[in-house]
Formats: structure tokens, sequence, C-alpha cells
């Protein structure tokens, strides 16, 4: 098979990882990539909110099977685009994936499903906000209605930053504030069938101990020991089968991959939002525990063929996953950073830990930074402690001036589990 990906952060290289050793993939091709991911595949450029481009490509390159990463082209219909021109796709309708594209959408498929989620209010002007903010208290939950790259979220005791963030927004969703751990849960969907995989869970604050202000990750670890074994069929009762019931009915099946951001709370478990692709940092600690060979449940999603695939096979191996961010990240992050020690982790800690690039490139024979988040150190172990040991030990040997990582992912999860 030969395969195309379509993105150029951690996440794109995770699943160009996984493609590269499964034995069917024979040729691997990603656009546009980074310095990391052209080790693995053979990069080309492209405008990867430019659907007519991206169906260009795949038809040039005789692809068999493309996968759509980030949310923005999904947005825009890009795997609609491919589709059209004949090739299976990995990923949503541009109409499918407003469930990520507008959080209003998203509650109204949950209310049609009946998905238990925070009570909220779609404001879009001062009056509503206020009137909002005042009916849910602190901690107050502020969402912008549309993509902000994971850092549309404010979540704050403080009314004046709630507010000043909630008029910077067009259309706004503010809710009641969720209690209890966060969990992350992707399901593979054909648009009937559900194949739900590993949780994991991520770390969003830029700083130790969950301070600092929002980021895209800035780490995540799976399995969660502390979790209930019934919590993966609990949500896809509850949360998963019922949501792609719900678009399929209102004639927007939904076929790719939905994320499912899930707080357990006294109460029971509630989705927080829903995305329609891969998350990062998580994919790269669920893959990493994935034995099934990717692409073929993944073409079987894109080719309606779900109901055949074989149930999925996870290895024992505890996954964490520890980013390292350039200096300012999130705030406007410093580039053009050169990157060192990247082959030192290649001869040291092979094969149990390894460098996702996300923010790279290359300039001559170096490789820089390029982003906010630069790479995602991946490691596995037969427990958590031992991933841990062994990711950040990693982390300990890439050098990039300036650059912040978190020292406490996964920290209390080995710990109790210890």
């Amino acid at each position: 098979m030969k395969v195309l990906v379509i993105g150029g952060g951690a996440r794109e290289h995770a699943l160009c990882r996984s493609l590269s050793l499964d034995p069917d993939v024979t040729s691997l091709y990603c656009a546009p990539g980074n310095a990391g991911i052209a080790e693995v595949a053979e990069l080309h450029p492209v405008d990867a909110m430019d659907g007519a481009a991206v169906a260009r490509l795949a038809t040039e390159l005789r692809a068999e099977l493309v996968i759509v990463g980030p949310e923005a082209p999904l947005v825009a219909g890009v795997a609609d685009a491919v589709r059209e021109a004949g090739i299976a796709c990995f990923g949503p309708t541009g109409e499918a994936a407003q469930l990520e594209g507008s959080k209003a959408f998203a509650k109204d498929v949950m209310a049609g499903a009946g998905v238990p989620t925070a009570r909220s209010y779609v404001c879009t002007n001062a009056e509503e906000i206020d009137e909002a903010l005042d009916a849910f208290g602190a901690p107050y939950v502020v969402k912008d209605d549309g993509l902000a790259a994971g850092k549309g979220v404010v979540v704050t005791d403080d009314l004046a930053a709630a507010r000043a963030h909630a008029l910077a927004c067009d259309r706004v969703v503010i809710e009641e504030f969720l209690d209890g751990p966060e969990v992350s849960l992707f399901a593979i969907t054909d648009g009937v069938t559900v194949l739900p995989l590993q949780p994991a869970q991520d770390f969003k604050r830029a700083l130790d101990g969950d301070e600092g202000p929002n980021t895209g990750g800035m780490g995540a670890y799976s399995p969660l020991p502390w979790a209930d074994p019934k919590l993966v069929d609990e949500v896809m009762q509850s949360v998963l089968q019922p949501t792609v019931d719900e678009l399929r009915r209102r004639g927007t099946p939904f076929a790719g991959l939905l994320y499912a951001g899930l707080a357990i709370t006294s109460r029971g478990v509630r989705v927080i939002e829903f995305n329609a692709r891969f998350g990062d940092p998580e994919t790269q600690v669920v893959l990493a525990r994935l034995q099934t060979p990717l692409a073929g449940v993944l073409l079987n999603a894109a080719n309606g063929t779900l109901d055949v695939q074989a149930p999925l096979v996870w290895r024992d191996d505890a996954a964490v996953t520890v980013v390292i961010a350039s200096h300012n990240y999130p705030e406007t992050p410093r580039t053009g950073d050169p990157i060192t020690g990247l082959d030192e982790v290649a001869a040291q800690d092979a094969p149990h830990a390894y460098v996702l690039h996300a923010g790279t490139r290359t300039d001559g024979d170096a490789v820089v930074s390029a982003g906010g988040r630069v790479l995602s150190v991946t490691a596995t172990g037969t427990d958590l402690s031992q991933a841990r040991e062994r990711a950040y030990a990693a982390v300990a040997r890439v050098r990039l001036d300036g650059s912040q990582h978190r020292t406490d992912i996964a920290g209390k999860a080995a710990e109790d589990s210890a």
C-alpha cells in the first residue's frame, strides 16, 4: 500500500513511524513533513489547507490511502477533495469535522445524542457573556467556538480574565466547570462501526504541577492504572457510539478519528470536548502501545469496512512522552535554534526511547527549531516508572538553547501504581 500523510507535527511523525513499521506499507510519503519525518518517509511540499493541491499530490504519487493529520485541513474539507479524486482518505468530511471546528455544533450534537456533558451557554455579545459567567460562577470555563490549536480555552477564577477572553471571541461557549481527572479516548470509526483505542492522559499546562498557561499539550502517558477497567466500554456506550449514530442520523456521517476529551467527575463521565483527529501528544503514547499494524485499520475505516477488522492487539508496555518546547512557548516562540543530541538518543536509548519531531526543519546539515512544541521524546517500559525514567534520560541528552519541558509527566500515576 502507498500511503500519504498530511501534516508536519509530532502527531504525524508518530503516525509515520507506525506506518513505516507496517509490512503492508510499500511507499510512505508525508507532506509537508519535518526534519524527523524525513528519516522514515519521502517528503513533498504542499499547502495542507489546499484540498485541490493535496488531491493532486496524492494522485501524482498514486497513493492508495491519504491520512489527514491536523484539524484545520479537516475542517477546511481537505479530506472531501481527496475522496472526490477517488482516493481512500482517513479523516472526516469538512461538515462532520465541525464537531471540533465549532464547540456550539458539538454541544448540539451531544444534546441530540443524549451524551453527558457540561451545561453551557453559547454567547455572541457582552450581555450574554456576563449572564453566563454569573450563572455558573468560578472557576470560569470559557471556550472560543472556533479552532484555536488547543489554546482557545481559559479556565480561571479571575472574572476579568474570563470576560476578556470571552469578549475576544466572535462566538464563545461558557460552561460549568467539571471536576475530576481528565482522560483522552480515541476511537477509529467508519461512520457506523466504532473501534476504541486505549485511553491516555495529557498535561495541558506549561509548568510542573499544572501551573502556568494552557498549551497544546506538554506530555502524555498510557495506560491509566487508576482508571476503572470498564471505562472504555462505558464511554463507548454513553459517548462514542451515540455520537457517531447521531451524526449519521443528521446526514453528516463521521468517518475518521473521533477523540473524546473526558472528565471523570463525581457525577460520572462527562465530555469536555470532541476533536476530529488524533490528539497531540496522546497519539505518541497510544501508537507506541499498538501492536496491530496501523495502515489496514485506517484503510478499513476509510473504506467503510471496519466491521471486518480483527480486534486490536495492544502491548503490555506503558508509554510516556515528554514535550520539549522552545523558549517563550506558548507565547510567540523563538525559532531557528540548533538542536543537538538526537544522534545520542538514537545510539544509546533506542528502541525503548526515541524522538518524534514537531516544530523542526533542516538548515544545511543541522536540525533547528521551527515552532513552539519542538520535540516529543517518547519511551516505553514494563511500567510507567520505567517508561518515565527512559523518557527523561533521553530528554537529558537533547540540547536546545532556552528550551523548556515539564519534569512531572506521569509522575503521580507512576508513584500511585508502584
